[in-house]
Order: structure tokens, then C-alpha cells, then sequence
């Protein structure tokens, strides 16, 4: 093994802030088999740890266990590799808007790219391809929003759900794209929304 590019590389992920995702990929100019090998060894030596098959994190170490990214972090990173776009599904969605506090163990993101399981500590993140139609919203808040109330259902919905979704659109006025996106959401989310939106 070539010893400068060994250094290198471990120069590169030493001053790497804590978080940083790192790929096989992330390291072009070497060959994808002989990074694969470095990768693995510096692993061992505890200055990264693998969370999926060719994907690696640097962690931060704290008295109560290692630190990871979030899975937001670590989805969208995935993506601007694979060119892929996200979109967080069910309890994950409806966590990210503030609909609930509850943190999901495993969280679940719709993607263009390929589907994967990837393993943060405890939680799990998976990746699901998604059908083109959940990618056809031109604003990003309805595409979420549209998965958050999916997860709560129909007759979950109350009065604090319906003040959220208010908040969210003063918040983040979707106003060039909110007509095109209505047509995509099932009839009672147009319903709810439009009561909300359109006063």
C-alpha cells in the first residue's frame, strides 16, 4: 500500500468535521477497491465507523456513547451523491413539520435513487424507492406535508393539526406552486389544506 496516499486520506478524515459522511466514492482519484481496503482500516482504528455498505461516518464520542448525524443529514448527503431526490415518510414526516414530538426509531425516506438500510446506533434508516408520482409536488412543504397527514389519517385530524398546517405555510408560502400541488394530494388533504391556506 502506498504510504503517502494512506496519509493522505487519514489527513483528510482527521481534520473532517465530526458528522462528516464519507464514500468510497468521496476519494475519485484512487482506485474504488484499494479506498474500500483504507477505509476499512481506519475504521478499525476507530477514526470512522461504517453505517452502510461503502458509506461511513466520522462520529463524535461522548460519555453516553457515539454521537451520529441526524438521518436528515445523512439521507440528503446520500442523495446530492446519487443525484437522487427525498422525501421523509409517515412518523418521520409528521416529526420534521411539528406535528408530533415523537422521534422515530426508524425512519423511513422516499427516494428517486436506490433503496438501502442504513444503521446509526441504535436507530435505522431506510431508504424506500419511491413511485415518480410522490416526486411530481413542485413545492417541497406540500410533498411532505402530503406524508405527514397520510401517517395521521383522515380522522386524526384536529383542530391543533389544522393550526400547524397554517403556521407552516406562513412560514413557507408556497404560493407559485400550492394550485399545481393541491391536484396531487388526495381530496380530503386538499380539503383540510384549503381550509387553512385559503381564508
Amino acid at each position: 500500500m502506498d504510504n503517502a496516499v494512506i496519509q493522505q486520506i487519514r489527513k483528510k478524515l482527521i481534520h473532517s468535521k465530526y458528522g462528516e459522511i464519507f464514500f468510497v466514492s468521496s476519494f475519485p482519484q484512487y482506485d474504488v477497491e484499494y479506498v474500500t481496503k483504507l477505509l476499512s482500516i481506519f475504521e478499525k482504528e476507530g477514526l470512522i465507523t461504517r453505517i452502510a455498505k461503502g458509506v461511513y461516518v466520522k462520529p463524535r464520542k461522548t460519555q453516553f456513547g457515539i454521537l451520529y448525524p441526524s438521518a436528515y443529514e445523512l439521507v440528503k448527503e446520500i442523495a446530492k451523491r446519487d443525484k437522487a431526490k427525498i422525501i421523509p415518510t409517515g412518523a418521520t414526516a409528521a416529526n420534521r413539520l411539528g406535528f408530533s414530538t415523537q422521534v422515530p426509531m426508524n425512519t423511513i425516506f422516499l427516494t428517486t435513487g436506490s433503496g438501502r438500510k442504513l444503521k446509526l446506533g441504535n436507530r435505522t434508516v431506510t431508504l424506500k424507492h419511491g413511485a415518480p408520482k410522490n416526486f411530481a409536488f413542485k413545492g417541497r412543504l406540500m410533498s411532505e406535508l402530503v406524508q405527514a397527514l397520510r401517517s395521521i389519517g383522515e380522522d386524526n385530524i384536529n383542530q391543533g393539526i389544522e393550526t400547524r398546517i397554517e403556521q407552516l405555510f406562513k412560514e413557507t408560502p408556497e404560493t407559485d406552486t400550492i394550485e399545481h400541488d393541491l391536484l396531487l394530494a388526495p381530496v380530503w388533504m386538499r380539503q383540510v389544506i384549503k381550509k387553512r391556506t385559503q381564508k
